[in-house]
């Protein structure tokens, strides 16, 4: 028997006007963002519709955004009935994910995923940090150089292990471009810095991480229905108080991504529903395997082509 995942984008994926198709047709989808607007105590969706894009783009300000599009389109997929054998998340995915097997209702994710956007913006001043995405180059040769320029003094380290070839890496300025270079020095295709706002998922965000362990501590969790893969050991999880360790951990360890894909494919999943805006994930998952299926609920007519591929298969 054939296995669905539900998988989530996380920041990178997000544009001004997503998600509105959704909001604009259904009255479920408009739920969900007025369930957003209610519990920040601001028009986040005055800020998805109209932009500007910079705005949108602040870490605090995307998170939620990203979270409230993906569950308004998610509801409408579980609103028909489809429900999936597991579900995975890309960084910020995670919490979408954690929704949509049970284990969050979507109004403590949103009041979460601020607070991180929040704290991870804060972890280190504008201009300290950055990320990296290196092509062309295997983990463990990165991973190495990676060491040796953190223990001279530069913090540097794997970020996202996305895909065949796709690393990104994380760390202060100084230390991403050093390994930048000797990346490209070792045989790396290309190196592209990327625009974001901090150096997530690196040993820098060990201070947002505590602070916010005591957030996670106050909010509600329950069980999951439905098994999440952890970002941090692409292991299944569904007891509350490991989902809630492996939360903080997740701001500062390594996005397992690539070893997710694997694990769900080992377990039989073949159909992969990419749910909330772009097709960022979906691409991840052909290069990880290229028989797999994959649809992205990222529009109406997504909705309706991936209704017509997971229900009438």
């Amino acid at each position: 028997m054939s296995k669905l995942a539900f998988i989530f984008p996380g920041q990178g994926s997000q544009e001004v006007g997503m998600g509105m198709d959704a909001r604009d047709a259904f009255g479920a989808a408009a739920h969900i963002y007025e369930q957003a607007d209610h519990a920040l105590g601001f028009s986040l969706t005055s800020l998805i519709e109209n932009g500007p894009a910079d705005v949108l783009t602040e870490t605090k300000n995307t998170q939620p955004a990203l979270l409230a599009t993906s569950v308004a389109y998610l509801t409408l997929l579980q609103n028909k009935g489809v429900t999936p054998d597991f579900t995975a998340g890309h960084s910020l995915g995670e919490y979408s994910a954690l929704v949509a097997s049970g284990a969050l209702s979507f109004e403590t994710a949103i009041a979460l995923v601020r607070k991180r956007g929040e704290l991870m913006e804060k972890a280190v001043p504008n201009g300290e940090g950055t990320m990296a995405a290196v092509l062309g180059m295997e983990s463990t040769e990165l991973n190495e150089l990676a060491a040796n320029i953190s223990a001279e003094g530069d913090a540097v380290q794997l970020a996202n292990i996305n895909c065949p070839g796709q690393i990104v890496i994380s760390g202060t300025v100084a230390g991403v471009q050093k390994l930048s270079e000797r990346a490209k020095e070792a045989g790396a295709k290309r190196v592209l810095p990327l625009t974001v706002s901090g150096p997530f998922h690196s040993s820098l965000m060990q201070p947002a991480a505590e602070h916010f362990r005591n957030e996670l501590s106050e909010s509600h969790f329950s069980n999951a229905n439905i098994p999440v893969i952890s970002n941090v050991d692409a292991k299944p999880v569904t007891d509350a108080e490991v989902i809630k360790e492996k939360l903080v951990e997740q701001l500062y360890s390594p996005v397992q991504w690539e070893e997710s894909v694997k694990y769900l494919l080992n377990e039989g999943v073949t159909s992969f529903v990419e749910i909330g805006p772009g097709k960022v994930l979906s691409g991840l998952v052909k290069k990880i395997n290229r028989s797999a299926q994959v649809y992205q609920v990222n529009s109406l007519a997504g909705l309706e082509q991936t209704l017509e591929a997971v229900k009438g298969g």
